[in-house]
Formats: structure tokens, C-alpha cells, sequence
């Protein structure tokens, strides 16, 4: 039984094949590291952000994106990409910036959609305008735009120094679609508070949030401690502990009970980069983390909206089972 509806299932039947994501660092940073802001960053971001770090060897866009489709090219035989904007917050700074960048996409082999990583706060009428519009210049098949919102709670962002509230989510959201953009929700289960954290009640508000909104994909996240980070004082001081696997999928499959099943999972969990992850454990262990949350969702029965619009089952579009991870 296909329980979830996957990004990989969704882009298969669009497209025929396989699409494989291409991470791609453009150089943009974030109003929560450059002073803009702030200086410090979300509590739990890795002070280097995510991405390959192709940027730092040298290499272009063009060259990045060589790099990576040259080896799926061989390994797999693929030719559908994605060209996944990723390191930082990619709409943060001039218009004209992110102009240039989009045009560096231009003539891509084998690119078929974009998504690019960014906070709500970073987008204005003429930065979504410029995406809005990159799909007809490039042609795009799809446009993802990845907004991070992490909790509902105005509080719990605050606390967390993420820098603007859930109605600014929702405002660019909004406006997103408006423009045919696909919006791909950012969820954290498990954000520090200022009496601990958040937990299943907080969660299923975040989804509730979400559902209420177009939004076209989420990506839910467990919270694991980076290293250099400020909850990484919390957790060595013992003022923050990490949810455990076991409270994780129980958390994650009462959400997905409750998802709207026409949004498109993207994720089901953090991916810490080597070397950073410090607690907790199982966290690092992705191939354990598929295999628990797949034996969990068979073992307790849940598929993607079993309380919210497909309690009869998993609808039709969920499948084919196609073997790739979301």
C-alpha cells in the first residue's frame, strides 16, 4: 500500500521517469546571518548551512550542476532534473541578484523544474514576479518554492530567533500561488520553547496552519542538535533534549493523518550533514529512519489524510509505488 503521497510519485506521473533533485549554491546568504537581522541564525541552523560546498571549491553553477548530472547521468541513467537552489535563503538581497541567478539556469541539460530554499521574509511583488516568470524563460515544467515556516507559534519563533512571524508565511504563501508558484512548507517537530518545546499538540497546529493555506508540498523535519549552534549550549546545559525516535513517529503519523492527501510530501525527516550532528543518535541514521517510519505507518494503519478527506483509504494518486524516497 503506497501510504504517502511522495514527490517522487508525483513527478513520475508528469513526467514518465524519474526526476532527480540537483543541490545548486548560488553565494546568497541570510538576513539571519548577515546582520540584516540578526548575526546569530535560527538556534539550530549549522553556522555553514547546508549544501555541497561546490561553491567553495570554485565552481559555477554550470559546473555544479556538470558535476551532479554527470554522475546520475552514469550511475542511473537519468535525464529529468531539478535544479534545487538550497544553501542559505535564495530570494535574500536585490531583485536584480536573483535575476542574474535564474539566468545562469538558462540551458541547463536535462532541467525540468526549480526549487528554491528561502524564507517568507525575503520575498517581495518583484522577486516572485522574476519566478513567476522563470518558468515560461526557462521552461519549467514546475516552480517549488521552499519557505521555511517551522512552527504556527508566533512565540516558538521568536524563540527561536527565526526573525518574522507565521502571518508573514501566510502572506507570502498567498502570493506565491496567486502566481502559479507551488509552495512547499517547511514543518520542525520538536523547536525548543521557552518551557521546553514543542510537542504533538503544537505540531498538529502547524499542520492545521498549513492546511488552511495553498500549499502545494511539505517537508517535515525532526529537530536534531548541529554543532556550533546555540541549541547546542541548550542541550549541553540540559536546557533543551531532542524528541526520541519513538515520540517522533508518533508525532509524524498523527500529522500525516491529518494532512490534506493532495499535498505532496517532500520529506519525512532531517538529513544532518556529516559531522555536524550531535544529539540525538538515531537522527544519523537515515536507511533506520525510512525503514522505522515505514514499519510504523504499516504497523499502526496511517496514510496521508485517514482524518482529513481520504478516510476510506489511500487515494489513487498516491501510487504507483515507484521505490524512490521522497
Amino acid at each position: 500500500m503506497v501510504r504517502i503521497h511522495r514527490l517522487s510519485a508525483h513527478l513520475r506521473r508528469r513526467f514518465g521517469e524519474r526526476v532527480q533533485k540537483i543541490p545548486l549554491d548560488a553565494g546568497f546568504s541570510c538576513p539571519n546571518r548577515d546582520g540584516t537581522l540578526s548575526r546569530e541564525g535560527c538556534v539550530f541552523c549549522n553556522p555553514a548551512g547546508s549544501g555541497s560546498g561546490l561553491l567553495e571549491r570554485g565552481l559555477s553553477i554550470r559546473e555544479q550542476w556538470d558535476f551532479w548530472r554527470d554522475i546520475h547521468v552514469e550511475k542511473h541513467h537519468l535525464s529529468l532534473f531539478t535544479a534545487y537552489l538550497q544553501s542559505y535563503s535564495n530570494t535574500h538581497g536585490p531583485a536584480a541578484r536573483l535575476a542574474q541567478v535564474l539566468d545562469e539556469l538558462r540551458g541547463l541539460p536535462g532541467l525540468t523544474c526549480l526549487a528554491i530554499g528561502t524564507r517568507p521574509d525575503c520575498l517581495d511583488a518583484e522577486k516572485l514576479d522574476l519566478l513567476a516568470r522563470s518558468r515560461e524563460r526557462l521552461g519549467l515544467a514546475e516552480v517549488f518554492l521552499e519557505l521555511g515556516l517551522q512552527s504556527a507559534n508566533d512565540a516558538t519563533l521568536a524563540h527561536i530567533n527565526r526573525g518574522h512571524d507565521a502571518a508573514a508565511f501566510a502572506g507570502a504563501a498567498r502570493a506565491a500561488a496567486e502566481r502559479g508558484l507551488t509552495v512547499v512548507a517547511h514543518v520542525m517537530a520538536g523547536l525548543p520553547t521557552r518551557d521546553g518545546r514543542e510537542g504533538l499538540a503544537e505540531l498538529l497546529d502547524t499542520v492545521a496552519f498549513v492546511n488552511a493555506l495553498p500549499v502545494g508540498g511539505v517537508k517535515f523535519h525532526n529537530v536534531y542538535v548541529c554543532r556550533g549552534t546555540r541549541l547546542a549550549r541548550w542541550y549541553e546545559s540540559g536546557r533543551y533534549v531532542p524528541p526520541t525516535l519513538a515520540e517522533y513517529l508518533r508525532w509524524l503519523g498523527e500529522s500525516i493523518m491529518r494532512l490534506d492527501p493532495r499535498v505532496v510530501i517532500h520529506r519525512l525527516n532531517g538529513n544532518p550533514a556529516s559531522g555536524e550532528l550531535l544529539a540525538p543518535d538515531w537522527a544519523g541514521n537515515m536507511r533506520r529512519m525510512h525503514n522505522a517510519v515505514r514499519d510504523y505507518f504499516e504497523a499502526e494503519d496511517i496514510w496521508q489524510g485517514k482524518l482529513n478527506g481520504a478516510e476510506s483509504g489511500p487515494p489513487d494518486w498516491f501510487g504507483p509505488e515507484v521505490g524512490d524516497k521522497a
